[in-house]
């Protein structure tokens, strides 16, 4: 994979320029440094780390150094940067104090969830809890969790944007829900180790994202449309077009992220983009940036009366407590993730 685009870890810096004194010198431990968030969570700390001369260091705890080489080869010998092999379940600790602690590791597999439920469970409950009592035994400060909106379970057809104040949640006798399940109990465990440990601990509640290394043929509706539209088109809808979403670039994720890290409320935060689109809406948005006159195929006609189908988030108190605002918009980060996934970029 190419490394991130150049304007984007430029502008994150800028961004974020005011949290990185905090960091100076220090240690930050990263698990899930080779998924989506991780990657740039990891270029991004790379470019403030150089730019700013922080003399920082970033350990990445991965189940392969090697994979991680390969599929980030740029990254191999970057000063500041250290692979730790081992699962997220049973790692062993690397030694020295560590004041801050990101854990980002979980992959949200809708295949995962359906064929190996118990593992994924595992992966998050046994992954947050092993991840806390590193940061507890380690001298860290603050702890951030990437958590999920699926925490809220479904959102009801009258409200439009879930905020953080919802106190919905998945049917915990529903199999489907494990990973939601899942990302409720690991916040519940943040909030055991913040009483027990005197642990600082935030919690991004994470929406839906599009930038490089978001996967294109996985079950991200964006990815498999800025594919489709790359191909050639048509831009397939498997459904019918209704459900309504939002998509928050990966700049602003990352510059989202660390300034909760550094200068965010113990509490949880919605993370995402407060701008609904519908999945038609979305493919004709993708169309008409990537491909204009590309044809938009809907698999299924709407039911007429059928409940709302949405997965939107309220994001005012993420712009009330730490003036966390939408930079990128949403056609230019179409544009910018089929960018970085074109031929020529690779």
């Amino acid at each position: 994979m190419p490394p991130l685009p150049a304007a984007d870890l430029d502008d994150i810096c800028n961004q974020t320029s005011t949290l990185w004194e905090e960091a100076r010198g220090g240690d930050i431990f990263l698990t899930g440094g080779t998924g989506f968030f991780g990657c740039w969570l990891v270029e991004s700390f790379l470019r403030a780390n150089e730019r700013f001369a922080l003399g920082a260091r970033l350990t990445v705890l991965t189940r392969s150094p090697d994979g991680f080489l390969k599929k980030c080869p740029h990254l191999a010998g970057a000063a500041g940067l250290r692979l730790l092999a081992g699962d997220v379940r049973d790692f062993a600790f690397p030694e020295g104090s560590f004041p801050f602690v990101i854990h980002a590791a979980t992959e949200a597999s809708v295949r995962q969830a359906a064929e190996e439920p118990l593992e994924m469970l595992s992966t998050i409950v046994d992954g947050t809890r092993r991840t806390l009592d590193f940061a507890a035994a380690h001298g860290a400060r603050k702890f951030l969790l990437t958590s999920s909106g699926a925490v809220y379970g479904k959102q009801p057809p009258e409200l439009s944007h879930v905020p953080e104040s919802y106190a919905g949640r998945p049917d915990a006798l529903d199999a489907a829900n494990v990973y939601g399940e899942g990302k409720v109990m690991a916040e519940h465990l943040c909030a055991l180790y913040a009483k027990v440990h005197d642990l600082e601990c935030k919690i991004a509640r994470c929406w839906a994202f599009t930038g490089a290394h978001l996967p294109l043929d996985q079950h991200f509706a964006i990815g498999n449309f800025i594919r489709d539209a790359m191909a050639g088109g048509p831009i397939r809808i498997g459904g019918d077009g209704t459900p309504t979403r939002s998509y928050l670039y990966a700049s602003d994720l990352a510059v989202w992220l660390w300034s909760m890290l550094f200068r965010g409320p113990a509490q949880p935060l919605n993370v995402g983009s407060g701008e609904a689109v519908t999945i038609r809406e979305l493919a004709e948005m993708v169309a008409l940036v990537l491909r204009p006159g590309v044809s938009v195929a809907v698999a299924q006609a709407a039911i007429p009366g059928a409940p709302k189908s949405q997965y939107v988030p309220d994001v005012s108190l993420a712009d009330e407590l730490l003036g966390l605002r939408v930079t990128v918009p949403l056609a230019d980060a179409i544009r910018r993730t089929a960018a970085w996934w074109s031929p020529s970029a690779h």
